[in-house]
């Protein structure tokens, strides 16, 4: 993979870093986790595998990440959905497979109710979430970080992923609040599949399942990993990735 990303311009928001293979569709989009980037090893793995399959392949960095322009603080969870979906516009024009990992698990979700209310149902052709984590603004925070949040108009956090500190802010934990979609059901009826380490200490394997009870869509297969972490990036795991997506693209 180049390690000279390519640029999409916009007159009103950041510009955005992106990799895109061309390729046999459906184009899989790769979306990361928060504070997380294209650079990633799932991410990367992915588009390699992509590229050297004949796949289409689209990776990004939401404006405020990686590579791409803009100030994470000033970003919400609609501004990331609105950087999909102006990627996919300018790039894609068939179907896609959207991967989400772990916070880009709820932006999977969140993209693809978009496409498919205004494009029908066709555009979006499988859904894969690794840890998804949608409605983390929810159950990801003790009442004391909430009220911190919603007080001093951030939360700051030591993380294991990074030398840097994990950042909430007011309007991005607001934003995730008015955006939950696991109270109902959500009308996606493509076929979706969940990976989840049984060890993920973020992102409890529940949430996966509460996923596949809310989903509207009657292909949806939850695996268990054992031995799993958050990250799902030992080499076994990556090769789960790989070979669920393929098959998901295939389909």
């Amino acid at each position: 993979m180049s390690d000279t990303p390519d640029y999409l311009g916009r007159t009103t928001r950041p510009r955005l870093a992106f990799r895109y293979t061309k390729g046999a569709g459906p184009t899989i989009v790769f979306l990361p986790g928060y504070m997380s980037d294209m650079a990633g090893g799932k991410a990367t793995a992915l588009f390699d595998w992509a590229a050297s399959e004949g796949r289409a392949c689209l990776l990004l960095d939401y404006a405020g990440c990686g590579l791409s322009d803009g100030l994470f603080a000033d970003q919400t969870l609609l501004d990331w959905r609105g950087d999909i979906i102006d990627l996919i516009d300018a790039r894609i024009e068939g179907s896609v497979v959207i991967v989400g990992s772990s916070m880009g698990g709820w932006l999977m979700l969140l993209a693809a109710l978009a496409l498919v209310q205004r494009d029908g149902p066709a555009r979006v052709a499988g859904l894969v979430g690794i840890a998804a984590a949608p409605d983390f603004t929810d159950w990801g925070f003790t009442p004391e970080e909430k009220a911190i949040i919603l007080a001093e108009g951030e939360l700051r956090e030591d993380t294991p992923y990074g030398d840097q500190p994990y950042v909430t802010t007011r309007a991005f934990w607001q934003a995730g609040e008015a955006n939950r979609v696991l109270d109902g059901e959500i009308p996606l009826t493509c076929p979706v599949r969940l990976l989840h380490g049984e060890e993920d200490g973020d992102v409890p394997p529940e949430i996966s399942v509460k996923l596949s009870a809310a989903l509207a869509s009657a292909d949806v297969q939850v695996t268990l990993v054992k031995g799993g972490d958050h990250r799902l990036s030992r080499d076994g795991d990556i090769a789960l990735l790989i070979d669920t997506v393929a098959r998901l693209a295939a389909s």
